[in-house]
């Protein structure tokens, strides 16, 4: 009875609707954290726009397509979840957020990034899995203090020579896209950490064993011909990742190395994840 009623109020967003929906939240929660994720919502209340010292707020899994401008107010603001919504652009308020460390904006219908982007000088997570981008926003590379970006589930064929600008970037997820060649941009990335391209068409991968930071790469699902090479102590999770990358050799016969257990998937992104 209370999802189907929800269900019926999310077609009527009146302020009185809005209020069944948000309990009475009409005060900032003394945690500082605002969670209005799967409420149905296709409107942000604006009264959430006056709680000046939230540091976290939650709107995934709602029917927004914008947001007020009246969210700029919101200069404490270090998390921003806007992920399973109807978004076809960037709302305009999100990029005054200068404070922003995490943008959660995965599942939406994005086509493109605006370069206001690049005003988020703090930002340190990007999470775009499942839009409808073609390239890799040129924006992106911009964000010089990114460690994580996840940019799975799209239609992405390579990636921008400039992304070798961000030193920072520790883990890379591209899985679900149409490369149809490893990006040679990460041969030049010894920073490195996690790179995963599952479920791509990439045929051939180069040796990866020159790149020292490495320490797990996910390659499954990709009609390869071969196993990227990788230096001795790098996981890898795809065809033939149960053989070791350097055979050792002892008394003229070679010995493989014992394989090391599964390795951890991509995070599944819920709220807990997330912070």
């Amino acid at each position: 009875m209370g999802n189907s009623l929800k269900a019926v109020v999310a077609f009527v967003p009146s302020k009185g609707c809005q209020k069944y929906l948000l309990e009475d939240l009409e005060e900032m929660p003394v945690d500082k954290v605002v969670d209005l994720s799967g409420r149905q919502l296709r409107r942000l209340p604006l009264h959430i726009c006056s709680f000046r010292e939230l540091v976290k707020l939650y709107l995934s899994d709602n029917n927004l397509s914008y947001l007020p401008a009246e969210l700029e107010q919101l200069q404490n603001l270090q998390l921003l979840a806007l992920d399973f919504n109807h978004f076809k652009a960037l709302p305009p308020a999100v990029c005054a957020l200068r404070q922003l460390g995490v943008l959660y904006l995965g599942n939406n219908r994005l086509c493109s990034l605006p370069a206001e982007l690049r005003l988020l000088r703090n930002l340190r997570a990007l999470w775009l899995e499942g839009n409808r981008l073609p390239r890799l926003p040129a924006v992106v590379c911009e964000l010089r203090l990114l460690r994580t970006l996840h940019a799975g589930c799209n239609a992405l064929r390579g990636l921008p020579a400039a992304l070798r600008g961000l030193r920072e970037l520790r883990t890379l997820w591209l899985s679900g896209n149409l490369l149809c060649e490893f990006p040679p941009v990460l041969l030049h990335m010894p920073w490195l950490e996690v790179i995963d391209v599952d479920r791509n068409g990439i045929r051939c991968f180069p040796s990866l064993a020159h790149l020292p930071g490495l320490k797990l790469v996910i390659y499954d699902h990709n009609p390869c011909r071969n196993a990227p090479k990788v230096a001795r102590g790098v996981r890898r999770v795809g065809r033939w990742a149960e053989e070791s990358p350097e055979p050792r050799k002892r008394s003229g016969a070679l010995v493989d190395v014992a394989p090391e257990g599964l390795l951890p998937l991509p995070p599944a992104g819920d709220k807990d994840e997330r912070e």
